[in-house]
């Protein structure tokens, strides 16, 4: 991992943490400071690294509460950049934007990229490295942009900033068509669910195992960071059967893939901390509702009952 040393970055265990509860939303109503330090402290014992979605209000409150409270946590801190093409492909109502829309959106785009890199300069002790947008290239995206803008927002940030620089998306797209991106990136960045590729708990950790040596193979010598991998505990059946969705089977791939990211030294981090109910469809049983290792009031499920 002499890779990893020379960006500084010492793997160790991670997690992705959104603070939203019940009744919460990106662009609505965000986590107030309390409720965010009531989260920290919670999981200040057990993780050392947080990643952070987007460089917004609910991001700054974070970065303020390790702060003001001296946590020992490190950031990767996230721009959440929207589409700024159509994608005929996506397989739910999204993806097609009006003109007007796309352009809005290439210019609130810029506009994140400098905020994060603001946020990094700020924060240079906190935050240890920064992506330029999640899952923005993959064929199923509702927010489409080409990979040749997202080498544009890598640069951009790399020109204002100290800390590495990545991209978070799905392993497939690396393989296939990232490749403008790979000189561009610090490390690489892949996400890996084996639960949404209709793999039972007994395939889980050697696909994640495959996701990744296949991606770090294609690339010897570029740092490989999984910066999503987990199992939901709830389904609707879209998606993701609802027998394979459940506290034991996320408990089993927790520990699995804990034991290996250790060790073979692999910076990993499990999605997610908390719920977040306002993700998804209405329905209560949208899996995109049911990632999280703790309940949407705080409570632990399976995988994490032992950390209390």
């Amino acid at each position: 991992m002499d890779t990893f040393k020379k960006l500084g970055i010492i793997p160790g265990k991670a997690i992705c943490y959104s603070g939203f509860r019940e009744g919460q939303k990106p662009g609505g109503l965000y986590p107030d400071y309390e409720e965010i330090k009531e989260d920290l402290l919670l999981l200040k014992n057990h993780w050392k690294y947080l990643r952070l979605f987007d460089c917004d209000r609910h991001a700054e409150l974070v970065l303020d509460v390790i702060t003001r409270e001296k946590l020992d946590f490190k950031v990767m801190l996230g721009a959440y950049i929207e589409a700024e093409m159509n994608n005929f492909n996506c397989p739910w109502n999204g993806g097609v934007y009006s003109e007007e829309q796309l352009d809005k959106n290439c210019q609130s785009n810029l506009i994140k990229i400098h905020k994060l890199a603001e946020l990094a300069n700020h924060y240079p002790e906190i935050i240890f490295s920064v992506s330029v947008g999640n899952e923005a290239c993959v064929d199923w995206t509702d927010h489409y942009v080409p990979v040749g803008k997202v080498a544009e927002y890598v640069k951009i940030a790399k020109q204002r900033i100290r800390q590495p620089v990545t991209f978070c998306e799905n392993y497939v797209p690396w393989l296939f068509k990232m490749e403008a991106l790979i000189n561009e990136v610090d490390f690489i960045s892949i996400h890996t669910y084996p639960v949404w590729e209709y793999k039972h708990i007994d395939q889980a950790l050697e696909h994640t195992k495959a996701n990744y040596y296949d991606v770090a193979q294609k690339y010897p010598g570029k740092p490989v960071v999984i910066t999503e991998a987990g199992w939901a505990t709830n389904s609707n059946g879209r998606g993701i059967n609802p027998v394979n969705a459940n506290e034991a089977y996320q408990k089993i791939y927790f520990e699995a893939l804990m034991e290996w990211v250790e060790k073979e030294n692999i910076l990993a981090f499990f999605f997610e901390a908390f719920d977040e109910s306002w993700k998804g469809s209405p329905e209560p049983l949208e899996p995109e509702k049911h990632w999280g290792l703790f309940k949407i009031d705080r409570t632990p499920k399976m995988a994490v009952k032992n950390f209390l």
